[in-house]
């Protein structure tokens, strides 16, 4: 049997400024923009640069149920780990874009990482893993 997770819904507010942070201030991809007359909304994905993984479905809060998690998913925690092949570039580039690190860079036993927050607030790794981390040798082995 060969599973994967194909996409991670996000709350966000609204579809148009989430797509404005996740391409033009975290260089993610626009993989697919597209209106669902059905249920009057739009499936709206996005990826990072590079990856061939599991994607972000951007999914506007339709209800005030959902409303109040828009920013605050995971209960504070760090929700999602962006990982990279240069951390130092990355972390540049996204303090020059205005991104916000709410945990400054730091070194682990298991590589690079800082922590930022996206437009909503929810909280993100910045990760580069070292070459012997157990992830790192499984993302290589299927490339």
């Amino acid at each position: 049997m060969k599973q994967s997770i194909v996409h991670i819904a996000l709350l966000v507010r609204e579809y148009d400024e989430a797509i404005d942070f996740y391409t033009k201030k975290l260089n993610f991809t626009l993989i697919e923009d597209s209106y669902q007359a059905e249920q009057d909304n739009r499936w709206v994905v996005v990826s990072p640069p590079g990856s061939v993984g599991t994607t972000i479905l951007l999914a506007r809060a339709s209800k005030p149920e959902q409303e109040q998690f828009v920013g605050n998913q995971t209960g504070g925690r760090v929700f999602l780990f962006l990982n990279t092949d240069d951390f130092w570039r990355d972390y540049k580039e996204m303090m020059a874009q205005g991104i916000e690190f709410v945990r400054e860079p730091k070194e682990e036993p298991y590589g690079k990482v800082a922590v930022f927050k996206d437009l909503y607030g929810n909280l993100w790794d910045l990760i580069e893993l070292n070459e012997d981390h157990s992830i790192s040798k499984r993302i290589k082995s299927t490339l």
